[in-house]
């Protein structure tokens, strides 16, 4: 296997070959150790997937945040406010992506044109001419739910592209634990101090549990059971893109087909 550095033109023909098209809305999974070895590192594989969805199209990609304060969430609510005090406030413009994401989503932040949100906890990400409409007022709380950059993906008609990504890494499924039908679903509050309208302020952040998940569950993670279940149905594109084995899979429809599944099997 050749070490020669792949062109961004050429990896995004492979984009194209997958099935990517000009002017859709993607979401990116990606892994550059999966890829290889691209010409221009990150910012190449950011080339390469502008240029294959066109100046008509829309790029996407969950962030998460470091937070410096995220340990005062281990402790009882009933502290928080007073621990969080003193604290800096997070700021949504400079603070880095988790490292479990992966560098691209952090090439991606940083990258000219990159939009992002304000929610601590659900931090996305977008670029391109739908952007802003997938990012505008994103809620706080539920931030995975409906009007969430995930549900305005799916009423898009967009699609994920998963570049090589660990199969539990789907963060659309995330919108399918909203929409299965479950008779109890775990949640969490989280704390965090941020910028308010007066300054600095402590805000709670609500949400369907996307750590542990929405009810106990001693198996493999579902979003991986999910994901090849999907898979057998014959519905995902897959291809090579650089060296990745990749998948161009329909938003709408893996949510649906996971909601199903969950609401059948997480009883």
């Amino acid at each position: 296997m050749s070490d020669e550095p792949i062109s961004p033109k050429a990896l995004a023909a492979d984009l194209v070959r997958l099935g990517v098209r000009p002017g859709e809305a993607l979401m990116i999974h990606a892994s550059l150790r999966a890829i290889g070895p691209v010409e221009g590192g990150a910012a190449g594989v950011i080339a390469a997937l502008d240029t294959a969805v066109g100046p008509d199209g829309t790029l996407m990609m969950i962030l998460g945040a470091v937070v410096a304060h995220e340990w005062v969430n281990q402790k009882p609510e009933a502290e928080r406010a007073a621990l969080l005090a003193e604290v800096a406030p997070y700021d949504p413009l400079t603070s880095p992506v988790l490292p479990e994401v992966g560098y691209l989503a952090e090439a991606f932040r940083i990258a000219p044109g990159t939009m992002v949100n304000d929610n601590p906890s659900g931090r996305f990400a977008a670029r391109g001419a739908g952007g802003a409409e997938l990012l505008r007022n994103s809620p706080w709380d539920d931030y995975y739910g409906p009007d969430s950059p995930l549900d305005r993906l799916c009423q898009m008609g967009g699609r994920v592209l998963r570049l090589g990504a660990s199969p539990d890494t789907t963060t659309v499924l995330h919108y399918a634990e909203y929409l299965a039908d479950l008779p109890e679903k775990r949640r969490v509050r989280r704390h965090y101090r941020v910028m308010g309208p007066n300054g600095p302020e402590t805000r709670s952040v609500e949400s369907l549990d996307d750590e542990n998940g929405i009810v106990a569950w001693d198996g493999e993670d579902y979003f991986a059971l999910i994901l090849k279940a999907y898979g057998e149905t014959g519905r995902v594109r897959t291809g090579k893109v650089g060296r990745a084995d990749s998948e161009l899979i329909d938003a709408a429809d893996i949510v649906r087909f996971g909601a199903g599944w969950m609401s059948d099997n997480l009883t």
